[in-house]
């Protein structure tokens, strides 16, 4: 069996500027899986940098309000809000909120840093 408590994960800011506490990596244990899941936080007022990635992803908000932006597309989400990113997308996250705003990423196949690239606020890259 494997148990990961939040706490033991260690808070790191990502590429995006979010901030980030990994749960589960293939890389990281053997389990068998080819997905990763990370715990994210982002600030009030804050936002990530646009980004894209190779792989799927979904984020599943815990808490907080924001505004999820995938290519020209851009829609409010809440706690309970499921968002499916499509590979390929360029996407960000906005906190339209007074508090944290804090989901769950799941991304498939797992997260690589070389399947990732950021762009400034004008859609260059970073």
């Amino acid at each position: 069996m494997h148990v990961r408590d939040l706490g033991d994960c260690r808070e790191f800011v990502a590429g995006d500027h979010s901030i980030l506490r990994e749960l589960l990596h293939p890389d990281k244990r053997s389990l068998g899986i080819r997905y990763s899941l990370a715990h994210a936080k982002v600030g009030p007022g804050q936002s990530t940098k646009p980004h894209r990635l190779k792989s799927s992803e979904v984020y599943y908000i815990l808490a907080g309000e924001g505004t999820m932006h995938i290519d020209r597309e851009a829609r409010s989400v809440g706690p309970g809000c499921t968002v499916y990113i499509p590979p390929g997308s360029v996407q960000h996250i906005e906190n339209a909120g007074h508090g944290d705003l804090i989901f769950l990423c799941i991304v498939d196949p797992a997260w690589r840093q070389e399947d990732e690239e950021i762009f400034d606020g004008g859609g260059s890259k970073a």
